[in-house]
């Protein structure tokens, strides 16, 4: 009896946990000192504050990217942290789409995953 109540309740852990992770930010809205994190259904999952995450610079399906002085980040939906990145070595962020992010460092474009993984480099021009 005891095995199977320790057992739901690591199970039922887990599909919070993962639960968390399918959801998909569909709106990220700055209110005053805070940013509040809303998913696809129109439900606010997370409240974050402008100090903490920095400028919030975009977002894609499952993670945002925010510009904090000279870094950059990437969060979750959750609000955790996933990275934190050199501005100086990836460039100004231009855009952010699905599951990655793009960058331009003088004459270059650089698009990187959520986790800092750089996938392709190509010419501005």
């Amino acid at each position: 009896m005891k095995k199977s109540i320790i057992t739901f309740i690591l199970l039922t852990i887990v599909a919070i946990g993962m639960y968390a992770q399918q959801k998909q930010i569909s709106y990220i809205k700055p209110d005053g000192a805070w940013y509040h994190v809303y998913d696809e259904s129109g439900k606010k999952v997370n409240t974050m504050s402008k100090q903490a995450v920095g400028k919030v610079v975009g977002w894609g399906t499952d993670f945002f990217v925010a510009v904090d002085g000279a870094w950059v980040k990437t969060y979750d939906v959750t609000g955790k942290k996933i990275n934190t990145m050199s501005k100086q070595a990836l460039g100004e962020v231009i855009g952010v789409s699905g599951n990655t992010f793009t960058t331009q460092d003088g004459d270059w474009i650089k698009v990187y995953d959520k986790t800092g993984k750089k996938i392709s480099t190509r010419s501005a021009h």
